[in-house]
């Protein structure tokens, strides 16, 4: 088992969350007094961990939310203040890299030592050797996506391959379970916004951990998102919410509102959560 599997189950043991809060900042949208700071980003995000750290098993930064706005030395910023400061929290950096292999060892320094980030997303569609410069840093993890939660998601991954009417999603999930996975690192990228092709993807790979983006904003279903993607153990899952946390309030109570976001958000996971007996 991966360091970073092994931070993530502490993690959600110690918070007794699956919440992960997307760290994906709009300049546009912050508080007045923010805004004005000479680094609004990071004085945002800073706001925004202190008020939830305990309340999550992840943090997950939106890479192209902070290269829009030329803000990348605040990105390393803000990853070195969870890691500083609240270092049982994993953090996730979501850039959705997917290249040929040696430009894809480039990408891998970016995310693992530039930014120090315990986990970064992939895209898989130009296969396993691809993904084998990240699949080899053994104490991070890689998550892969395989049945993103946006609609245009159908156009390909609901894409019938062979003759036994399997889903181009369900390929991708054999190969992280059977292929992938070998160093107990690999994760999945699992929409919310479908709860059968969850269930699916869970019956393929087991306990392996998923992260599910599409709740609050994008109308995922909570109480089926959980049924339908966590393990018998009432784990399994890294559930992202962004802007239904980050953007609870537009004034200067923004983090107490960001608290009470993720808050309910964890108690209406948790309401759904197998409790195996002990």
């Amino acid at each position: 088992m991966s360091a970073f599997i092994t931070q993530l189950e502490r993690c959600w043991a110690h918070s007794d969350s699956l919440v992960c809060v997307g760290l994906d900042p709009e300049i546009e949208r912050f508080p007045r007094h923010i805004a004005a700071h000479a680094s609004p980003i990071f004085q945002f995000n800073k706001a925004i961990i202190d008020a939830t750290a305990d309340l999550v098993c992840a943090y997950k930064p939106q890479f192209a939310h902070y290269a829009a706005y030329e803000a990348e030395d605040q990105l390393q910023r803000t990853i070195e203040y969870i890691h500083a400061t609240y270092p049982r929290v994993p953090v996730i950096l979501d850039a959705k890299r997917g290249d040929v292999g040696n430009t894809a060892e480039r990408y891998v320094i970016e995310a693992f030592e530039r930014y120090g980030a315990d986990a970064v997303t992939v895209n898989p569609y130009l296969g396993t050797d691809s993904l084998e410069p990240y699949l080899k840093h053994a104490d991070r993890g890689v998550i892969v996506l395989c049945r993103t939660s946006n609609a245009g998601a159908r156009d390909l991954q609901d894409l019938a391959v062979g003759g036994s009417g399997q889903r181009l999603y369900h390929v991708v999930a054999e190969l992280a379970a059977r292929q992938w996975n070998t160093r107990g690192n690999c994760l999945l990228v699992v929409g919310a916004t479908y709860p059968q092709e969850l269930a699916d993807v869970r019956r393929i790979v087991g306990d392996m951990p998923l992260l599910v983006p599409g709740v609050g904003a994008q109308g995922g279903d909570v109480a089926a998102a959980v049924r339908s993607g966590q393990t018998g153990g009432g784990t399994g899952l890294i559930i992202s919410s962004s802007r239904g946390i980050l953007y609870a309030s537009g004034g200067e109570d923004f983090a107490a509102a960001a608290r009470s976001a993720t808050a309910r958000l964890r108690e209406q996971i948790n309401a759904h959560r197998v409790r195996p007996a002990h």
